[in-house]
């Protein structure tokens, strides 16, 4: 098989799997007794949320309501969490000082904070974000900090012996190093960020895609539960389309590998 041959089948073998979904949703939809709706149905419920609103909003509001809470939790999940992952990764000290108490906190899943997020903040937009940041910050700790131990020596030692500080070594050689780590923690922490925002917004929230999907189980309205689950995979595979192409731009070399 030729590589023309090979690209063929990669564009091939996605619309095969998306086909296979399709086709087994069709079937468990078709049952009797089958809380499943069929694909016609979930598309007709997402068409009509676009149009009547609920709860005085429309779906793409809903939308904005929850990727704001995401977006603006995990930019300060980016910011410390990259702070504190070269921290502990680069400093032994510091790895000393602050790993334990990491290490400890780190197990803790974000849904078990909600009860104290929401005595320590109210009810309002801070306790939601607070959920999120603590969903994406541990993945993106972790990734930077083994992104940094894990760095070739040869790069090091090649710095030490050009006459590079250990500032030089850090900023110039280690962190570009560790780019591509840091944003594969990104990545994950982008999932971790969503699946916090829809448990949060489920317990309290007048708006998001969270609370759409509790007023479909109150209601027993399962179309709008499922057309509200792939809302969230399509944005989200969206925003993950988004960092790839990212990464495909700071980190050409990782792509040029799989070529």
């Amino acid at each position: 098989m030729n590589s023309s041959e090979v690209k063929k089948w990669y564009y091939i073998l996605p619309v095969l799997s998306i086909g296979m979904f399709f086709a087994a949703w069709i079937f468990l939809s078709q049952g009797a007794d089958t809380m499943i709706p069929t694909p016609y149905a979930t598309l007709q419920r997402f068409l009509d949320i676009c149009v009547n609103p609920i709860s005085e909003a429309t779906l793409i509001v809903h939308i904005w309501a929850s990727l704001k809470r995401v977006l603006i939790a995990f930019f300060f999940a980016i910011v410390l969490g990259v702070f504190l992952g070269v921290g502990l990764g680069w400093s032994k000290a510091f790895d000393s000082f602050l790993g334990p108490v990491f290490e400890i906190l780190r197990p803790i899943p974000p849904i078990a904070w909600i009860p104290l997020v929401i005595l320590w903040c109210g009810i309002g937009e801070l306790p939601k974000v607070v959920i999120v940041f603590i969903g994406s910050f541990v993945p993106i700790v972790l990734n930077t900090c083994s992104g940094i131990k894990e760095i070739d020596p040869l790069l090091i030692n090649a710095g030490l012996v050009l006459g590079a500080n250990r500032r030089q070594l850090l900023f110039e050689i280690t962190l570009p190093a560790t780019v591509p780590a840091i944003l594969a923690g990104i990545r994950t922490a982008l999932s971790s960020g969503w699946m916090c925002v829809v448990a949060a917004e489920m317990i309290v929230a007048k708006q998001g895609v969270g609370f759409l999907i509790v007023r479909g189980q109150e209601s027993g309205d399962t179309a709008l539960i499922l057309a509200c689950m792939l809302v969230i995979g399509v944005v989200n595979l969206l925003l993950s389309t988004i960092l790839v192409k990212l990464e495909g731009v700071l980190c050409p070399w990782q792509f040029s590998k799989t070529k």
